[in-house]
Parts: C-alpha cells; sequence; structure tokens
C-alpha cells in the first residue's frame, strides 16, 4: 500500500533540511519523517485490515501486542498508513492507559508488566504490602504497576502478569506466575456454542426472527418485566426498543462491556459461563430495535473474555441460526470513562473516550451519527428469561415491594463473596446473612458501599435499605450496578473515600474543569488529617452542578457520605 509520504518505500531525498538548495521551498511534507522499516512493520502488523478512521485503536494494539510500547517512529507510520494527522493518533494513543508511549530516546518498559490492582477490596486484602515488595522479589525485568479495578474483586487482593490474573494473589504466587511464564489469561469451562444450541439456545431468536413471536408482544413483555438497565443507569429496556425503533435507519446497538467500577465484575462472571444466553438476547434486542450493526466493546482487562467471545461469535456465524446483523467486536484499551455511554461510542469512533454532550442523546445521534440503541451486557442476559418464563415471573422475585432480580457483586469482608443473584429490594443484612455466609470471623460489619465506587458510603445501622433503585437516593447514594463493597470495624469509612477519589483522579478525562482539577482536590483535601467539612462540600457541590457526566457528579458521593455518617472519622 503506497504511504502518505507518496513513495512506497517511504524513502526521502532530502532528510537532512527538507529544503531545495536556494529555492526557499520544502521538498518534503513538514512534520516527522517516516520510517521505512517502522512502515514496512505497521503494514506487516495491519494486513489486510481496512485503515479506517474507527479502527485506530484497534491497530494500536496490534502494534503494542507486537512490541510491548508503542515508539515515535511506529505511531509516525500508523498515521501515515490510516492518512491520520500524527496529533490525532498520538492523543488518541496516550489518553489509555494500557498504551505504553514512548517519548523520543525513551528506552522501552521491561518484557513483563505486573499489575497490581489497588482500588479499595484489593487495597482492604493488602494490595499496598504487595506493590511494595514485588519489585524487589521480582526484578528489573519485570515492571510493577498499580492498576485501576480489574473487574475480579471477589478474588482480592489480585495481580495480573501480562494477562493471567493471580486471584488471592501473595508474592509467592505471583512470582511463580512469572517464573513459569504464565502470563496469557486462562479461559474457564463455558457452555459453547453447540451446547447452547442443543439445550433449546437461538430457538427463542428464530421465533422473533420468523413472526412466531409478534414484535409487540415482545416489547410489551420487556415492559411488563420491569428490566431496567442493569448498567447503572436503570432506563426501562422495553421502552429504550421503542425510542430507538421509532428513529430513522440505519440503527446500530452498542454493547457496554466496559465493566470498570469498582466493585463490579458481574458481566464478566456471565460472560466467562454462559456467552450464548447474552449474545442471543443481544440479537433479540436488535432485531426489536431494527438494528442493522452491532459493536460489542469489552474492557481490555478481559482478556479471557475476549478470547470467549472471539471463538463463539466465529461458531455463531459459521453455523448462523438464521440471518444475523454484522456484529463487531471491540477492544478497549484501559478507560473507567468508557463506561459512559458516549465516552463509549466515542471509543468505537477511534477516539479519545470523552463524554459528548447532551442533547442529542445517543438514542437519537450516537455512534457514528446514528440512532443507537446502547446497552449493559447484562441487561441483555436476562430477554431469554424474561421471554421464555414470562414478564411476571422477572417481576415477581422482588423484595420489599420491589420487581425483578439483581446481581450483586459482593466484595470485601464477607465469607463468601462474588456474585449473588438476589432479588431486588434485599437489603445489605439480608444480603450478608443468606448469600455471603455472614462476615468473615472476627469482622462486624461497620460500614458498606451500595453501589461501587460512585455509589457512596452507608453505616452499619442502616444495613435495612431495600436495595434497588431509587431506594437510596434519599441518602445520598444509589445502587449502580449493585456493586456491594462490605467494611468492618478494622476499616476506616475516611480511607474508603480516599481511596475511591484516587481512583476518580486518575480516570477523570479531563474533559471539563469541574471533574479534572475537582478530583485532584479532593485528593488532597482527604488526605488532610482534619478534614475541612465546608470547603469539602463547597467542592462537592460544584462537581455536582458542572461536570459533564456521572464521573463528576457522583465523585462526592463518598466524601459527602463520610461527613455525613462518619463525623467521628474526620475531626
Amino acid at each position: 500500500m503506497k504511504s502518505s509520504m507518496g513513495s512506497t518505500q517511504g524513502v526521502i531525498p532530502i532528510a537532512a533540511t527538507g529544503r531545495r538548495k536556494g529555492s526557499g521551498m520544502r521538498s518534503t511534507p513538514k512534520g516527522r519523517i517516516v520510517d521505512p522499516a517502522a512502515a514496512e512493520d505497521v503494514r506487516a502488523l495491519l494486513g489486510d485490515a481496512p485503515r479506517r478512521r474507527d479502527l485506530l485503536i484497534e491497530h494500536l494494539h496490534r502494534i503494542q501486542d507486537a512490541h510491548g510500547h508503542l515508539s515515535a517512529r511506529h505511531l509516525v507510520a500508523l498515521a501515515a498508513e490510516m492518512r491520520l494527522p500524527m496529533t490525532e493518533v498520538y492523543e488518541v494513543a496516550t489518553f489509555y492507559h494500557h498504551f505504553d508511549v514512548l517519548k523520543e530516546g525513551e528506552q522501552p518498559p521491561p518484557p513483563l508488566t505486573v499489575r497490581v490492582c489497588d482500588s479499595l477490596s484489593c487495597a482492604m486484602a493488602g494490595a499496598n504490602e504487595l506493590l511494595r515488595a514485588l519489585p524487589d522479589v521480582l526484578g528489573q525485568e519485570v515492571r510493577v504497576l498499580p492498576a485501576p479495578c480489574v473487574g475480579r474483586c471477589d478474588a482480592a487482593p489480585v495481580v495480573v502478569v501480562g494477562r493471567n490474573p493471580i486471584d488471592q494473589a501473595n508474592i509467592q504466587r505471583v512470582a511463580a506466575a512469572v517464573t513459569s511464564g504464565a502470563v496469557r489469561a486462562p479461559v474457564t469451562p463455558y457452555a459453547n456454542y453447540a451446547q447452547y444450541r442443543a439445550q433449546g439456545g437461538y430457538r427463542l431468536l428464530i421465533d422473533c426472527v420468523s413472526g412466531q413471536r409478534p414484535l409487540e408482544d415482545v416489547v410489551a413483555a420487556m415492559e411488563h418485566s420491569g428490566l431496567r438497565g442493569l448498567g447503572g443507569a436503570g432506563f426501562p429496556t422495553g421502552r429504550k426498543w421503542r425510542i430507538v425503533r421509532a428513529e430513522p435507519g440505519p440503527r446500530l446497538l452498542a454493547v457496554n462491556i466496559d465493566e470498570g467500577e469498582p466493585g463490579t465484575f458481574k458481566d464478566r462472571y456471565y460472560l466467562e459461563r454462559d456467552p450464548h444466553r447474552f449474545l442471543e438476547g443481544m440479537l433479540i434486542a436488535a432485531w426489536a430495535a431494527d438494528v442493522s450493526e452491532i459493536y460489542v466493546y469489552l474492557r481490555d482487562e478481559y482478556a479471557g473474555c475476549r478470547e470467549i467471545l472471539e471463538s463463539e461469535l466465529a461458531a455463531l456465524n459459521a453455523a448462523a441460526p438464521c440471518a444475523l446483523p454484522v456484529i463487531h467486536l471491540r477492544r478497549g484499551a484501559g478507560a473507567y470513562i468508557c463506561g459512559e455511554e458516549s465516552a463509549m461510542i466515542e471509543s468505537i469512533e477511534g477516539k479519545r473516550g470523552m463524554p459528548r454532550l447532551r442533547p442529542p442523546y445517543v438514542a437519537q445521534v450516537g455512534l457514528f451519527g446514528r440512532p443507537t440503541l446502547e446497552h449493559n451486557m447484562e441487561t441483555l442476559y436476562w430477554v431469554r428469561d424474561i421471554l421464555e418464563k414470562g414478564a411476571q415471573w422477572f417481576a415477581d422475585q422482588g423484595r420489599h415491594a420491589r420487581k425483578g432480580l439483581r446481581s450483586f457483586s459482593v466484595s470485601g469482608r464477607v465469607q463468601q463473596p462474588g456474585v449473588h443473584l438476589a432479588p431486588a429490594g434485599i437489603t445489605l443484612r439480608e444480603l450478608i446473612d443468606e448469600y455471603c455466609g455472614g462476615m468473615l470471623p472476627g469482622h462486624t460489619l461497620y460500614a458498606y458501599l451500595p453501589g461501587g465506587a460512585s455509589g457512596g458510603i452507608l453505616p452499619a445501622s442502616m444495613d435495612d435499605i431495600p436495595l434497588d433503585f431509587d431506594t437510596l437516593n434519599a441518602h445520598g447514594c444509589f445502587i449502580g450496578s449493585a456493586a456491594v463493597m462490605i467494611l468492618s470495624q478494622h476499616d476506616r469509612a475516611r480511607d474508603a473515600a480516599l481511596n475511591v477519589m484516587k481512583f476518580f483522579a486518575d480516570e477523570s478525562c479531563g474533559k471539563c474543569t469541574p471533574c479534572r482539577v475537582g478530583t485532584a482536590k479532593a485528593v488532597h483535601l482527604l488526605a488532610e488529617p482534619r478534614w475541612d467539612a465546608p470547603l469539602l462540600e463547597e467542592l462537592a457541590q460544584a462537581m455536582a452542578d458542572a461536570s459533564i457526566c456521572g464521573l463528576g457528579q457522583a465523585a462526592p458521593n463518598p466524601i459527602r457520605c463520610v461527613i455525613k455518617y462518619f463525623p467521628h472519622e474526620i475531626v
């Protein structure tokens, strides 16, 4: 393929000055010169893949995977190959945590990177001690880095060696993985395409596409079930299908499996066990909204899930039960903000994952400017059960006057952390006693985060509140994606607030000042021995009122909760 430098080899005849003697005219384009060897390498890595703008992140991954970093000469070559400005390639590459962009003359990182999750559940389980000890144990040929939540909070502390997550990690287990070369993500046993079809899988989809299940009946069943978006926003699912279908075509579906909220790991849990139940629900939603193409956005930390989806999508397409829309699997690159729907859409388009101003909403102007149905993975996972068992079956599962089921990602000081499928509206005390085996020996409930890092912090005395959408709002909290983190008398709520605020400061995309500056300022104020409560409240109000997206708007929740419910800790 001819490069944008006008030569198939990228040869520049006058490389020293770029000007013809005495002419005052440039003989070469302004900017960096394409290195011929790097250009050839990039072309080989990209192969026959399209050079479209929306595939920029995918192509950056190819280079990163091959070399372990992104050098300046490879970025220049990629920009030329894709006919993009170097600034666009560089700003995208430096936005995402998982791209190692080298500065001019900088040495490549060690060949192996070990990431230690230091989010709240892992921090309580000893992650900071591992971070301090592992560099000396592993030596200079291994790079040890702190990492935000990797979606395995039930197995804390977690260390990722290359792509291989080490659950309940200790120094010996990590060292053994490094020594043995166990750096690939393990793939757990799961129901594959043949097994899923043998158990009646995709029969429902066939009935929908063939007309045996009328569209109106399907959409009405989803509405009557009370199923709401399980990524955290809670928008009614059936209503969303109607809204998007009413928009002019072509329409798209974007599936959000970024799942970066500290404490959340339910999507990974279901994907690792029954991926086709999700895929069938996804295809039914696409049929209901008359969608022409589907984009599945999977967080980069879930390398094992990516292998599963790549394999099972290939099997599905090879023996499709009916005509299918085109399905694209897109790989994130380490950015919590891409859990926000419009930031995810920007990332799918190959850009920095920065939230869009709204309106317009993604249902009207979404991916590639088209009306877009956006769903969390778990929302789609329940479609088949609801349609086969009936809307009333799902609605009747709730407790304390609430409807439906919730997948609670529980971590922290309980005997049985993990994903627990329980009635919506269950209280924390019921959840711990009935599903989690009680508190750990020697631990009593002190506090809990009902909705992950951004959902606030409540004291043990408030363990009788039904856990569901809207039930926690009056207390300054929300359930979000139902990530419940349990603290005991050995923990402090103020330490939890500082931990999650460090996460928000690191993950802020920087687009808006209230979030970019506010989270960093909050970290500084929360680290003080005595909190300045009036100043923190003023900061929290500014962030909540003026931030563009939910990250900055919800980040103050833990601060406000500690001031309100744990005043003895801040003086």
